[in-house]
């Protein structure tokens, strides 16, 4: 039998099924004797507002995180998850979902695996992004897919001079550029043209957004390297962007250093399906 007592509740804001999928599901969890909590979203959802916890205040509550919603709320999930070691149960309410591999209708069946221990968690590398002004440290940021630096809708290309422990590497003119782990490989990296990697390759992915010179490739490298990207010249409308979520304008000669963080994200995986069975149902691979 596992330890999970506590189990918090994270759902995707406004989703409108929400109110007809909490309810019997704490009654199910709590006739088991374990202590159901939520978080605001779900509560604004169930029209409960006042009953919901901040996830950081769920999180800290906490043996295991149920998350209902698409890899969005899963990626805010996991930044307040893995410092604690909490692993995350994922539920795919949304369209894709490569992170949020058990569908609705395994949600008590994947409930009961865990709860006695049979479900293993995967465990992802998570990065450290560092936005860097004029020497001092402006923010440092858990991610677990991107740090992605781009231009706003009418911005010009810009320029990224690209580090790697401290050797230069390149200067990119693009409309931005990706770096990304294993995990994020399949979500923006990929839309940009760069590879699929497995979770357990030890590796960062470096992929430009619409380099201006074709010969510029995505570059994988090992996760034990330091990346840094340079912001060069004008910054107008250039935003540093975490996980697709969190973001921050940036000024002419910021700097972003991005190393492996010691935080891993437990992610409780289907024992049934491997990774190349979720790849093939979500990029519909040998379909005509």
């Amino acid at each position: 039998m596992s330890d999970f007592t506590n189990i918090g509740i994270i759902s995707r804001p406004r989703r409108v099924d929400i109110s007809a999928i909490v309810p019997p599901l704490r009654k199910w969890l709590e006739a088991r004797y374990l202590r159901a909590q939520y978080d605001q979203e779900t509560a604004q959802s169930l029209g409960t507002d006042g009953q919901g916890k901040t996830r950081a205040e769920l999180a800290a509550q906490s043996d295991l995180l149920l998350v209902l919603g698409g890899d969005g709320t899963l990626l805010s999930a996991a930044r307040e998850a893995a410092p604690r070691g909490i692993p995350i149960l994922p539920i795919n309410l949304g369209s894709l979902g490569f992170l949020t591999s058990f569908t609705l209708q395994e949600l008590y069946p994947a409930l009961e695996e865990t709860l006695a221990g049979r479900l293993a968690a995967s465990e992802r590398v998570m990065l450290h992004a560092v936005l860097i002004r004029d020497g001092k440290t402006l923010d440092d940021q858990l991610v677990l897919n991107e740090v992605v630096i781009n231009k706003g809708a009418l911005a010009r290309m810009i320029e990224v001079k690209l580090s790697i422990d401290q050797d230069f590497v390149c200067r990119y003119r693009a409309d931005g550029l990706i770096v990304a782990t294993p995990t994020g490989s399949t979500a923006y990296s990929l839309s940009a043209g760069g590879p699929i990697v497995h979770p357990n390759v030890e590796s960062i992915i470096v992929t430009p957004i619409c380099p201006h010179t074709l010969s510029d490739r995505p570059l994988v490298v090992g996760d034990k390297c330091c990346v840094e990207m340079s912001l060069v010249g004008p910054a107008d409308s250039i935003y540093l962007t975490l996980d697709g979520q969190k973001g921050q304008q940036m000024q002419s000669n910021d700097r972003v250093r991005i190393f492996r963080a010691q935080e891993r994200l437990k992610l409780i995986q289907p024992k049934r399906k491997s990774y190349y069975e979720i790849l093939r149902s979500k990029l519909k691979w040998g379909e005509a």
